[in-house]
């Protein structure tokens, strides 16, 4: 079974999404890293759980040598929750079970991390990110949130909004099982995800 690994924030530059966390309280993000493959580079939180948030943008002044993922080329003007992504063992082997609009496995690496992740050839979120991106951290079992800077921050709810919500359901009920995700039937698609806090819960969007 697929486990709920992170959700992504994403803005044309790094700063901007990283404000938009943080004014949120108890929502401070730390330093990530960069992606050559991609040319993107990120902030992240630890929100326990083995379960993270990732701040992302293209990295300015660089050339990704292939479409970007989490539709970055096109990253949104004013920052938002634009995506999650879903941890999974074996993805290779799993790739069938997922829809076509997912694209193919690809491998990732960031200094010495290495993972597998599907990554749509145009590089185009999956059902207007509403559908996660499935991913295989290759770490031995060490998944890269439990070497975060930890939070107080826990993540109680995704609500997914979309067209076909019950068709998402349908298809992740086989691969996921997390009672914290809320898919709801909406003619526009949007991600808000709430977390519990020492001040009380806030909601992301």
């Amino acid at each position: 079974m697929a486990e709920l690994d992170h959700l992504v924030v994403a803005a044309k530059r790094l700063d901007d999404a990283v404000a938009h966390v943080e004014a949120l309280p108890g929502m401070t993000m730390h330093p990530g890293g960069v992606h050559p493959m991609m040319a993107t580079h990120n902030a992240v939180l630890g929100t326990g759980a083995e379960c993270y948030l990732e701040a992302i943008a293209p990295q300015p002044g660089e050339t990704a040598p292939r479409p970007r993922w989490f539709a970055l080329d096109r990253a949104p003007t004013a920052p938002r929750l634009v995506h999650w992504v879903a941890r999974i063992r074996g993805l290779r082997e799993k790739r069938a079970l997922l829809p076509p609009e997912n694209g193919p496995v690809i491998e990732g690496r960031r200094g010495a991390m290495r993972w597998l992740i599907c990554v749509p050839e145009d590089g185009s979120l999956p059902f207007d990110g509403c559908f996660p991106t499935f991913i295989d951290w290759d770490t031995e079992g060490e998944i890269p949130t439990r070497r975060m800077p930890e939070s107080a921050m826990r993540l109680s709810r995704l609500e997914i909004r979309h067209p076909e919500a019950a068709r998402l359901q349908a298809l992740l009920a086989p691969l996921i099982q997390d009672a914290r995700l809320d898919f709801v039937t909406d003619a526009l698609p949007s991600l808000a995800a709430t977390y519990d806090g020492p001040e009380g819960p806030v909601v992301l969007r």
